[in-house]
């Protein structure tokens, strides 16, 4: 439907554009701590430039990824909502994804990595509502709805592929990020928000590449977080299927990049066969891959996925996982034998003949069991941090988890208990309650407590509160983030991101441009009903023509359209003047000779309308 929006406000002005205000699917399916990322989709933020480039890159990506990329993509565009003539409404595409597992919802720009890997783990699929700016139309490093939708959401529709996404998610939502992760990620976030923002200075743009340039040199490690980044990077972003020699594009990353994709499969590109090897390799988002990664099937994906998994500290755990955790200096959360989990930051674990014997975390946190809190030990009851101790009794040789009531009886002396580990640590209080799970004693509270080193340390003081020791001889998990995300992070404050603005790409510069797409693009459907061109609309067509050469002389996809326009109604050509499409050509090749980006593009275009001529790639 066409909706006349009459406003001041200049974002709003009055375009003959699809439009639907307050755009957004039910959220019932949303867990309550990632809401706060949900945005509104306000599609009268698009303008008819906005409008018109998502039409060129469909047109364009429909034509060539027909040969060149997996064969669901263009069944996938159907099967998910995704039209050429106007930009999608998330709305529409949640309703198609339901029939594939999948949700769909809309989000502002750039959301936290761990945000991004709690939604798809949940199948579903965030896009990004900002559409780029026709001066990136072949490739921008923000994320945009046309990565989300044209690029993403098309092969979800393939199951195997699905299933490995799903499988990622899941696996990735256990991944430990660290502290560096998440400076990369916001000097990433700040500078692609710069370069995409037509508002940005070069200052700014230039002030934001050095703090990427500071934040990557500080690193000192590679997370499992980043890691796992990469392989997501070399398979979902940038992957290729089939045989190393004549392989197809499958990424997202490729496919919502007309620049990219049209060289990625030159001989420029080195193909390597996916393997975990892939997670060694790193990447530049702000420069085209000089190395890609084939996978034979998308069934290989989860392979490679579960081999890398293996290597991770939620199956590893012990020593191993606890020094991940304690060198990330994020929220881990570790699983001990008893069943228990103990989440929060990981500040010292202390080591006693090869085991771990204490856990010492600090900032709010969290005991669980099967991802569930337990009452009255969330992080409202461990506000700055929790300690316990691990290992044998040494009178029965085994944890207290092990122990049965009548064991626990012999070690109480009227109202105190008091506990002799192996390690020589002691725990004399008196008992507050014990908590049992699958027949395992999970959780021994004390009042009075005093817990003391065989050196003589005071591990915890009476004076402190509640002593809660949870039960445990080893350490069988040790993962990223809170095993009850929703519990921890509605008490703590929830995942923290920089607010961010709905993007709008119309300013006063360019609001006459806008106009003249509009009137172009309302003759075009015009046309699609009635095939006849009347005086008026010849006369509009000659004006805009006129108004491009004098004001406009470097906008090239307008020029492109109305050639288009001639291209599909070649009767229309005797109600113009007859230098009408000489007039748009010429000016499209002096464009092509002072702009390569502009060149590329025009090429592709033109090519389009003469099916017979060939761009090389």
């Amino acid at each position: 439907m066409a909706v006349s929006l009459e406003h001041e406000d200049p974002c709003r002005k009055s375009y003959h554009i699809w439009v639907k205000d307050h755009d957004m699917p039910d959220s019932d399916f949303i867990p309550d701590y990632l809401k706060p990322f949900i945005a509104n989709q306000d599609s009268s933020l698009y303008t008819p430039i906005d409008h018109a480039s998502w039409r060129f890159i469909l047109r364009v990506s429909k034509d060539f990824f027909s040969t060149r990329a997996h064969e669901k993509y263009l069944n996938g565009l159907k099967e998910t909502g995704v039209s050429t003539e106007r930009i999608p409404l998330v709305s529409e595409m949640d309703a198609k994804l339901k029939r594939f597992g999948w949700r769909a919802v809309a989000v502002n720009g750039f959301i936290p990595p761990a945000v991004f890997m709690e939604f798809q783990s949940l199948g579903i699929l965030p896009i990004a509502c900002e559409m780029r700016t026709l001066e990136h139309l072949a490739y921008t490093p923000a994320p945009d709805i046309v990565h989300e939708a044209a690029g993403h959401a098309p092969i979800i529709a393939d199951p195997e592929y699905s299933a490995y996404l799903r499988a990622y998610g899941e696996i990735s939502r256990k991944a430990i990020f660290s502290y560096q992760d998440m400076a990369i990620y916001e000097a990433v976030r700040n500078l692609s928000v710069a370069k995409e923002d037509p508002r940005s200075t070069e200052a700014e743009i230039e002030c934001a590449q050095k703090g990427l340039d500071e934040a990557a040199g500080a690193v000192s490690f590679y997370s499992e977080a980043t890691l796992m980044a990469r392989m997501n990077w070399w398979t979902v972003e940038y992957g290729l299927v089939g045989s190393v020699d004549d392989p197809r594009i499958y990424g997202a990353g490729l496919l919502s990049s007309l620049g990219e994709s049209y060289h990625c499969l030159g001989k420029k590109v080195q193909r390597r066969p996916l393997t975990l090897d892939c997670i060694q390799s790193g990447y530049d988002i702000t420069k085209p891959q000089t190395e890609l990664f084939v996978t034979p099937d998308f069934a290989h994906l989860t392979t490679v996925l579960h081999e890398f998994a293996k290597t991770m500290a939620y199956q590893i755990g012990g020593a191993t996982g606890l020094a991940r955790a304690k060198e990330a200096r994020t929220v881990c959360s570790v699983a001990l034998d008893s069943g228990i989990q103990i989440s929060g930051v990981l500040a010292e674990y202390g080591e006693n003949g090869g085991y771990v014997n204490t856990l010492r975390f600090s900032g709010p946190c969290q005991l669980s069991l099967g991802d569930q809190e337990l009452k009255d030990q969330g992080p409202e009851h461990h506000p700055e941090g929790f300690s316990t101790i691990l290992g044998p009794l040494k009178k029965f040789g085994t944890s207290p988890s092990d122990l049965t009531d009548e064991d626990l009886k012999s070690l109480t002396h009227g109202e105190w208990t008091t506990l002799h580990f192996e390690s020589g640590i002691t725990v004399h209080g008196k008992k507050k309650s014990v908590k049992r799970a699958a027949g395992k004693i999970i959780l021994l509270s004390f009042t009075e407590c005093k817990a003391t080193a065989g050196s003589g340390e005071v591990l915890f003081d009476p004076a402190w509160g509640t002593f809660d020791l949870a039960c445990g001889s080893e350490i069988e998990s040790v993962f990223g983030g809170s095993a009850d995300r929703k519990n921890y992070l509605l008490k703590t404050g929830g995942f923290h991101q920089l607010p961010m603005k709905p993007k709008c790409n119309l300013t006063e510069e360019n609001r006459e441009l806008n106009s003249l797409y509009a009137s172009v693009r309302e003759i075009r459907e015009e046309l699609g009903k009635n095939s006849e061109l009347d005086a008026n609309q010849a006369k509009s067509l000659s004006r805009i023509e006129a108004d491009l050469r004098k004001n406009h002389r470097d906008d090239w996809l307008l020029r492109l359209e109305m050639i288009e326009l001639l291209s599909a109604e070649p009767h229309l050509s005797g109600q113009l003047p007859p230098d009408f499409e000489d007039h748009l050509r010429k000016d499209l090749r002096v464009i092509q000779s002072v702009s390569t980006t502009h060149s590329e593009m025009i090429e592709r275009g033109l090519a389009l309308l003469d099916p017979k001529k060939e761009t090389a790639i």
